[in-house]
């Protein structure tokens, strides 16, 4: 591809098109491609990460909420989660989520509640998945991985409520990056009540008792039960 062909492509006529290819994804994940199909591919990554960045511009200090998109109003996992949010906005912090239902709906629902600011990274599913109606900011993705790239590069902590695989992913993924140096040793607090302790015994007595993972690489892990508890451990884990 050469300078003149990328710049066709990334002018304002082709923006929002090579941004949102519908099944880009699962498209580039699908096997081997030649060399112009990756090459293509790549500018639509390169698109998506810069509406991601020309949409959200705020200096507000920034927590994101991880959680399932499976817990629905009413639920005591999705009043935490909206409860959570109230107290962050009233804290002064902007709160993100993946934009979706459940816990995501909940923790900006919150937000909204307390006047805060409140983002959504929303992501497209085979099955639909409308982005919640308690949004300031809001963009919608075709990549999971440059959504969580999203997810992490505008916060300073991050809440994990009751979720399934990608919840998980999430979760771990930002772990890793804060094992690894790739990202500062912000706090991660899991919040659910009981929903996290197999899995904090997991890490302690068999990933930790292993030695596949070092105890003092989890210090930035912590548990609260409350919003209240969410707040100090955001509090103390962030360095002034």
């Amino acid at each position: 591809m050469t300078e003149n062909t990328f710049s066709g492509m990334i002018d304002q006529g082709h923006y929002s098109l090579l941004g949102k290819v519908e099944g880009a994804e699962k498209l580039l994940l699908s096997g081997r491609r030649n060399r112009q199909a990756d090459l293509e591919s790549a500018v639509t990554f390169f698109l998506e990460f810069l509406r991601g960045f020309e949409s959200f511009d705020f200096d507000l200090p920034c927590v994101t909420v991880f959680g399932s998109a499976r817990f629905n109003d009413g639920h005591p996992h999705y009043e935490l989660a909206r409860a959570t949010g109230r107290a962050l906005a009233e804290a002064g912090y902007a709160v993100m989520t993946g934009g979706g239902p459940g816990i995501m709906e909940a923790a900006n629902r919150g937000a909204k509640e307390a006047a805060g600011f409140s983002i959504g990274c929303n992501i497209k599913l085979p099955f639909e998945q409308k982005p919640n109606p308690y949004l300031d900011k809001f963009i919608e993705f075709e990549h999971f991985f440059i959504r969580k790239v999203m997810l992490v590069k505008y916060s300073t902590a991050f809440i994990v409520m009751p979720g399934g695989f990608g919840t998980l992913d999430e979760a771990f993924e930002v772990a890793t990056l804060i094992q690894t140096g790739k990202l500062d040793a912000f706090p991660i607090v899991t919040m659910g009540g009981s929903f996290w302790d197999r899995m904090r015994d997991f890490l302690r007595n068999t990933v930790i008792a292993e030695g596949a993972v070092a105890e003092d690489e989890t210090r930035f892990l912590h548990r609260a039960d409350t919003p209240e508890e969410a707040l100090r451990a955001i509090r103390q884990g962030i360095a002034p």
